[in-house]
């Protein structure tokens, strides 16, 4: 894959997880895909925990994550995703750089996205959504810094998706452990 058409190819993956947001930080589904994009993903890694554990009622994600056609796949198995749809603000307050043209300013038009921005400034979805970072962010920081896990050392995309199945799988016996002792 490679991160835009002015840089070259690499033999590289994008890991995905499903973290538990309810205080045990467990992986419940894993995924991992040939592209750099999060959004063609979502849904099939979201989906995947209906032959193993079941459905999540709620599911919070990242700006990377979203898609209209992912969000509207999940609301129909019954799931409620709240997905952070971007920033809007035009200019960033700590830029220097001379502010963009009055007309050049980005506007929520879709109307997914619209429904999705009103949904995350209630009052229940604002603490929920919080969560996100608490849950998902730590997680990977353990996997990387912690078990030192920061490259797939096999090729090719199944014997790489093993690989990551295995260090999920020890992430949530390092996890289990760390649970268990008073």
């Amino acid at each position: 894959m490679r991160r835009s058409d002015a840089h070259e190819y690499r033999q590289a993956y994008n890991a995905q997880a499903v973290v538990c947001a309810d205080g045990a930080q467990l992986i419940l589904a894993v995924n991992l895909v040939a592209t750099t994009a999060d959004a063609p993903s979502f849904a099939a890694t979201v989906l995947a925990m209906q032959k193993t554990i079941g459905l999540p009622k709620t599911v919070l994600a990242d700006t990377g994550y979203a898609s209209g056609p992912a969000v509207a796949e999940l609301q129909a198995r019954g799931i409620d995703p709240l997905v952070a749809i971007g920033r809007t603000q035009p200019h960033r307050p700590y830029d220097f750089r001379p502010p963009p043209p009055q007309n050049a300013s980005r506007r929520i038009t879709e109307p997914w996205r619209v429904a999705m921005k009103a949904r995350l400034q209630r009052v229940d979805a604002k603490p929920l959504y919080a969560k996100r970072k608490q849950t998902v962010e730590p997680v990977f920081g353990i996997i990387k810094s912690a078990m030192g896990f920061v490259r797939f050392r096999l090729r090719g995309l199944r014997n790489a998706a093993t690989e990551w199945t295995l260090t999920a799988l020890a992430y949530n016996c390092r996890r289990i452990a760390r649970l268990q002792t008073p």
